[in-house]
């Protein structure tokens, strides 16, 4: 069995995950490129105690980063959004 901590790396704040968690209850985590489906729906709900009903991921390409005259490549990173069951939210932010 793998690890909650191996999973998922880090939630995803931006403008377009807040928006979407605050109109359609979905949120976003940076996971790892082995991940499946199961594997996030297990470690979100038990990290966050909460209901996953829907869980999508994606992966982005590696981009060519140029510094100079130097061209360095950067690595795939796949995200997951997930879906929560009505009702349900998570909180990054506590008493902020």
């Amino acid at each position: 069995m793998i690890q909650v901590n191996t999973v998922i790396l880090k939630p995803v704040i931006s403008e377009k995950t807040t928006d979407l968690g605050e109109k359609l209850n979905r949120y976003g985590f940076l996971v790892t490129l082995k991940s499946n489906k199961h594997q996030i729906k297990n470690a979100v709900e038990k990290m966050y105690d909460v209901r996953v009903i829907k869980v999508w991921t994606s992966v982005r390409a590696g981009r060519n980063k140029r510094s100079g005259a130097f061209v360095k490549k950067l690595s795939h990173t796949k995200r997951a959004y997930i879906q929560l069951a009505e009702g349900q939210k998570i909180e990054f932010f506590k008493g902020v």
